[in-house]
């Protein structure tokens, strides 16, 4: 059956509540391990039906916001979500209060239980008209950014479509596409600053009504941070600021020379080479077929697994109008099909895109077997884990890809990954300021923006762009929005990725394939930690991961001729 034939209803809630709140009920009641097994696995059921409208809602909605019926459905998603998980919370408490929970333990993944006991935190039926405000909030930010009409050298572009003008050989013409890009956040400032102090207000009267100090404490349970806290995620900020910064800066100062500029404009710093960046040779379909036979020849999981994405159809790849910016993966539970959405642009992303996302789509491929919706994805550092890794993994293909381009594309992909630590860090920062302080004005947040960027990333030069000068910068990033503190987890997947790369390219361990068939295998039976032990990595957050990682990657990059790369 092809994604298009996927047949999306939209729940009667009432009869829903009666049948769900029947099966609660039922839990409630078990006197064996039996019974209680069977009403458990019935509600799995109910809510891999939820789950599979809401998917099919939101990704249909995605590719074309300007679908009438799908525009209706995302507000009754925003809307009814809350009191979905209103029977969810009724549900996690049945669990964790059943006199059988020592017997279920033994049966079913642990993090199911932690994932219970993190969501009794966080929700309570008074906080149900804060997040329909939240929902909508974030509906109305994708919509806008979606609506982006660019006018560039006589045609209409998206946000996604001006990519390549940033990337040109041209400086006056990577310099002009990003004054449109920021004419386009700057014309809308006042929209996005309204969203936004929304946002903060909402999510702090979630916090407050349930008890927690402030929304950055309320999120840490809302992200599941079993194995580490906030302390600890200030402290490897800190590594990142005064360890990965300076190896950066190095990176940067041999851009300028490599494409002969005293010094980086902030729209310089999109071109790698002044022969032009790496960019993909082929067609969109072409891309498939190739990454196809990449699939096939990497191993049979991942072969069988590809096929299953190109005959069911269930990539969207190709940029738009009306389509949602930005790239994911989420997986239709009763389908048990992943889902990829995407932006080509032309440009490398187009292959970054394609191999992370398809490192997530394998994962819950691989983890179709778990029942229980809420941990077929890992945690969010640990499922990021799987697609940065999957990037690497791909690297003896990617000649498949670039053909000429592609000792320049392995160079810029390594060095960008490893650039993008301090921004990822930055962006947890700024948000745990916002948070901390939701009292500040839409000043105050570009002015605490500003003074990070200046610390994480010095490279960034807006002297020719007042906008960004500003602290606008931030309106760009999506997961701010409508993905609050899912940020820091990219840049401790990174560092778990970049011992992927190491055991694949560097060490070439016989047991790499093994280690990381391993960690999708598990899905998200396992905590982060665990996840770790099982791929045999080690914790960003242990003493010297960072120093024996990022040397690992410097001494790669400094190994690679500049006439390489001409």
């Amino acid at each position: 059956m092809n994604f298009s034939e996927y047949n999306y209803q939209r729940p009667d809630y009432e009869q829903y509540k009666t049948n769900y709140l029947a099966g609660v009920q039922t839990l409630k009641e078990a006197t064996t391990l039996e019974e209680a097994s069977n009403a458990l696995d019935t509600l799995n059921t109910f809510r891999g039906t939820i789950d599979t409208a809401a998917n099919l809602a939101s990704i249909r909605y995605s590719i074309d916001t300007n679908d009438s019926f799908y525009q209706a459905e995302d507000d009754f998603w925003n809307e009814y979500t809350p009191h979905f998980e209103s029977l969810d919370f009724q549900f996690y408490q049945a669990l964790l209060s059943s006199p059988l929970l020592p017997e279920l333990k033994e049966k079913y993944p642990e993090t199911l239980f932690l994932f219970a006991e993190s969501r009794v935190k966080i929700f309570d039926e008074s906080v149900i008209p804060f997040k329909q405000k939240e929902n909508q909030l974030s509906s109305e930010y994708a919509k806008l950014i979606a609506s982006a009409q660019i006018e560039f050298e006589g045609n209409i572009y998206t946000l996604p479509q001006m990519a390549p003008f940033a990337q040109s050989k041209e400086r006056e013409v990577r310099k002009q596409a990003q004054t449109k890009i920021s004419a386009f956040y700057r014309d809308n400032e006042a929209e996005i600053d309204r969203i936004y102090d929304e946002m903060v207000h909402v999510r702090t009267k979630i916090a407050h009504t349930l008890g927690f100090k402030n929304y950055v404490e309320f999120a840490d349970v809302m992200m599941n941070r079993w194995d580490y806290d906030r302390a600890m995620i200030e402290t490897y900020r800190h590594e990142i600021l005064t360890k990965v910064v300076p190896v950066t800066q190095k990176l940067y100062a041999r851009q300028a020379q490599r494409n002969q500029l005293d010094h980086l404009q902030f729209y310089d710093l999109s071109l790698d080479f002044p022969s032009g960046n790496a960019t993909p040779k082929g067609t969109p379909d072409e891309l498939v077929a190739h990454a196809q036979k990449m699939y096939h020849e990497l191993s049979p999981e991942t072969g069988e697994f590809f096929d299953f994405m190109v005959n069911h159809g269930l990539l969207d790849l190709l940029s738009k109008r009306g389509k949602q910016s930005g790239g994911y993966c989420t997986f239709i539970q009763d389908y048990q099909s992943p889902f990829i959405f995407a932006n080509f642009n032309g440009t490398s992303h187009d292959v970054d895109v394609l191999t992370h996302e398809a490192g997530h789509a394998f994962q819950c491929f691989e983890s179709r077997w778990i029942n229980e919706p809420e941990i077929v994805f890992p945690n969010y550092e640990s499922c990021e884990i799987h697609s940065m890794s999957m990037e690497f993994i791909a690297w003896p293909w990617m000649d498949g890809f670039f053909k000429e381009d592609t000792d320049k594309y392995k160079f810029a992909h390594l060095a960008s990954a490893l650039q993008f630590l301090p921004y990822g860090v930055l962006v947890d920062h700024f948000q745990q300021e916002v948070y901390s302080h939701p009292e500040w004005h839409a000043a105050d947040r570009k002015n605490c923006w500003r003074e990070l960027e200046k610390q994480y990333c010095p490279e960034r030069d807006y002297s020719e762009l007042s906008d960004l000068d500003r602290g606008t910068y931030w309106y760009r990033q999506g997961h701010i929005f409508n993905s609050p503190f899912y940020y820091i987890d990219y840049t401790l997947a990174q560092v778990c990725a970049f011992q992927f790369w190491k055991k694949f390219h560097v060490d070439q361990e016989d047991t790499a394939w093994n280690d990381y068939l391993a960690i999708c295998k598990v899905g998200g039976t396992q905590t982060f930690l665990e996840i770790l032990a099982t791929g045999k990595l080690q914790s960003p957050f242990e003493k010297g991961a960072l120093d024996q990682t990022i040397l690992a990657v410097e001494d790669y990059l400094s190994g690679v001729s500049e006439e390489t790369l001409a």
